[in-house]
C-alpha cells in the first residue's frame, strides 16, 4: 500500500467519527429547540440523524479531510420567538445551545463505558478516539465567544451592566473568531481536553 493510500485511509477513518459526532451535535440542537416549542429546524428537515442534512461541504468535509484542525457543521436554524413561556427567548436559546456540547459529552461517556466493558481491538481504538474527539468538540463549543454555543450560555447569565458591551460583541462574529484565534495562540486550549480525556480513559482502563 502506497504512503498516499495509507494517508487517505487514515484521514477517512478519522473523518467518519467526526462526521457522526457533528451530526449528533446539530441534531441535539434541533431536538432541544423542538422540545422547547420551536419547530423551525424540524420544518427544514434538520431534526434528523442523517449527516447529509447537517454537514457543511467545506467545514465538515474538505478541511477535516485535508487534516486541518478546524471545521464546522451547518448551524441549526432557531427562532426564539417560538419558545414556550414568552420572554425574550434567552433561556430557550441557552438550553438549545447547551444541548450540542452536552450531546458530545454523552457520546464521550458512552464510548468510555464501552471501553470499560472490555471493548478492545479496532473498535476499542475507535471508542478511545471518540472520547477525545467529543470532549474536544464539547470544550471548544463551550468557549464563550460568538458564534460558539458558549456565547449563548453567557448571553443568558450576562448581568445588565455588561449587556450593551456583550450585545455588541455578540453581533460581531468576526471579532469573536479573531479573539478565538488570539486565545489559541496565547493559551494551550487543548490542555483541559487532554487532562479530562486521560482521566476518562484511565478510568475505562481500570
Amino acid at each position: 500500500m502506497s504512503p498516499l493510500t495509507t494517508l487517505i485511509l487514515e484521514r477517512v477513518a478519522a473523518w467518519v467519527p467526526l462526521a457522526l459526532s457533528l451530526t449528533v451535535h446539530e441534531w441535539a440542537h434541533a431536538r432541544a429547540a423542538a422540545g422547547l416549542g420551536d419547530p423551525t429546524a424540524q420544518s427544514q428537515g434538520r431534526l434528523s440523524l442523517d449527516p447529509l442534512v447537517h454537514l457543511d461541504p467545506v467545514g465538515s468535509v474538505l478541511l477535516p479531510l485535508l487534516g486541518l484542525p478546524v471545521g464546522w457543521a451547518r448551524p441549526v436554524p432557531v427562532n426564539p420567538a417560538n419558545f414556550r413561556g414568552g420572554g425574550d427567548g434567552r433561556l430557550g436559546m441557552m438550553w438549545t445551545a447547551a444541548a450540542g456540547p452536552l450531546s458530545n459529552v454523552a457520546l464521550a461517556l458512552g464510548a468510555a463505558l464501552a471501553l470499560a466493558a472490555g471493548l478492545d481491538g479496532q473498535p476499542g481504538v475507535l471508542c478511545a478516539h471518540l472520547v477525545v474527539l467529543n470532549l474536544s468538540l464539547a470544550f471548544f463549543n463551550l468557549l464563550p465567544l460568538p458564534p460558539l454555543d458558549g456565547s449563548r450560555i453567557v448571553d443568558f447569565f450576562c448581568p445588565p451592566r455588561l449587556r450593551p458591551t456583550w450585545d455588541w460583541l455578540s453581533a460581531q462574529t468576526g471579532v469573536g473568531i479573531l479573539l478565538l484565534v488570539a486565545l489559541s495562540l496565547l493559551v494551550d486550549l487543548g490542555a483541559p481536553v487532554r487532562a479530562t480525556s486521560a482521566l476518562l480513559l484511565g478510568w475505562a482502563a481500570d
